[in-house]
């Protein structure tokens, strides 16, 4: 049969077996969309859940900090200017004066971001209006990071003096997911290395919307962030998008409930991924986008291209179609270039890291901490709009998911001595991969197709 697979910034057809199973990533839920976002927000905010509105819980002497998520997160709806918008004209109803209030970019170790940059998801009006107290993010200011103290399991809590020391704090959280939203947005979006260590593991991030080992840790940091400030002190906008382009729900209040709700949501129109296949794959193929949420106004590498993206972010079908020991097949031309200025780290790393291992756990008890504290490469983050250095560590945890793979192809990659460096096997077409693997497998291997959308990355 003749399929077409994304490829980079392009498309490509490919000609696979007749019994091949298409397999759709399923990016959307099946919730209308909301009709009127403004109006949800309004909603929202005038019924908020476990907390006053913020026309009621407000005086007019406090000092608030509107804190965001950064351009990173894969949300294309108007969320942030819309929400922001509404919460500053709720304040100002209030007498709540601009000059009181403070944005706050939270991008915890992803690098700090140009106000222009801002614009794309905050709008002109509202940059312009708070040009000079838009502040992002920063996670080696000895003088604007307070330790709260360990929970009971002794994880440290850190985060953001501003949050600390403000009457209120309003987050406005874009995407809910098993991943993101709840405790994350706060415990790691305005934290540090020294709190997110913790949970920012191989074996404990996950996507799961049940039995979350990162959220069970972000939920006990959130217990002690609320005994030292107070539940009152933080008002959480949590949204749950339709697909990346549309707000399926938006709920305001305290933390734990709007993550209650948009939980209890996902969890009702979400199938198991185990349920997307009758049989499981023996081979496993995807093309991938020139996309990475790390690559938001910058530059792809192969860090982000063949680990981030390929194995992380859309690898999850490895295991969800693929049986343990399946070959995979991924498309991409992954171009041998380089980001020096956002992602300093990744040609080090490349060259000589996975030089010498491609274990993630091995990686982190080796490198982590030594990265998290190369001076060269924080300076660059906090005044040169860098990554921070233990960033690209993380950026390896996908490698994780070779343990079920037998191997791994890269079909049409413009330079076939960049893939070797990883242990996987270059092909000129997705046909002659097909062919490896079935030598493998057996012709009459199942073969599992996943079409992914073209997906582009913030410009």
């Amino acid at each position: 049969m003749n399929v077409e697979l994304v490829f980079g910034d392009d498309w490509i057809n490919v000609t696979m077996p007749e019994t091949t199973q298409i397999v759709k990533p399923g990016f959307s839920i099946p919730i209308e969309p909301v009709t009127d976002l403004e109006k949800a927000v309004g909603e929202a905010l005038r019924n908020p859940l476990d907390a006053k509105p913020l026309s009621d819980l407000v005086k007019p002497d406090w000092k608030i900090t509107i804190a965001f998520d950064d351009p990173t997160v894969p949300c294309y709806a108007p969320v942030w200017e819309t929400a922001i918008s509404k919460i500053l004209r709720e304040l100002k109803k209030v007498g709540v004066s601009e000059s009181q209030i403070t944005l706050l970019c939270a991008n915890a170790l992803h690098r700090k971001f140009r106000l222009p940059e801002l614009e794309t998801i905050l709008g002109a009006p509202i940059v312009q209006a708070f040009k000079d107290r838009i502040f992002c993010h920063d996670a080696e200011d000895p003088d604007g990071i307070v330790h709260l103290g360990e929970t009971s399991s002794g994880y440290d809590v850190e985060i953001n003096r501003r949050v600390v020391e403000s009457n209120l704090t309003v987050y406005v959280n874009a995407v809910s997911t098993g991943f993101n939203g709840g405790w994350k947005s706060i415990c790691v979006g305005l934290s540090t290395w020294r709190s997110i260590r913790w949970h920012h593991t191989p074996e404990i991030m996950t996507m799961s919307l049940v039995r979350n080992p990162m959220h069970d840790i972000l939920n006990e940091m959130g217990e002690i962030v609320k005994s030292i400030i107070g539940q009152e002190k933080i008002f959480k906008v949590e949204t749950l998008l339709a697909n990346p382009f549309e707000v399926a729900r938006i709920w305001a209040g305290s933390v734990d409930a709007t993550r209650r709700e948009a939980l209890d949501l996902l969890k009702a129109h979400t199938p198991p991924r185990r349920q997307l296949l009758q049989e499981k794959a023996d081979i496993v193929c995807y093309g991938i986008p020139y996309w990475s949420p790390y690559a938001a106004f910058a530059t792809m590498t192969p860090i982000l291209t063949l680990i981030s993206t390929g194995l992380g972010y859309l690898g999850g079908m490895i295991e969800a179609a693929g049986k343990p020991g399946c070959s995979v097949i991924i498309a991409t031309p992954c171009p041998n270039q380089w980001d020096d200025i956002h992602h300093p780290t990744h040609r080090e790393i490349w060259e000589h890291i996975l030089a010498e291992t491609l274990d993630p756990n091995e990686i982190m008890r080796r490198y982590a901490g030594k990265f998290a504290k190369r001076a060269d490469y924080i300076a660059k983050y906090r005044f040169e709009h860098a990554f921070h250095p233990v960033h690209g560590i993380l950026a390896l945890h996908p490698l994780k998911r070779l343990r079920n793979v037998n191997q791994v192809f890269i079909a049409g990659a413009q330079d076939p001595k960049l893939i070797q460096r990883l242990g996987f096997t270059p092909t000129k077409t997705v046909e002659e991969a097909v062919n490896k693997a079935q030598a493998i497998h057996g012709k009459d291997a199942v073969v599992a197709c996943v079409r992914y959308p073209m997906m582009v990355n913030r410009q």
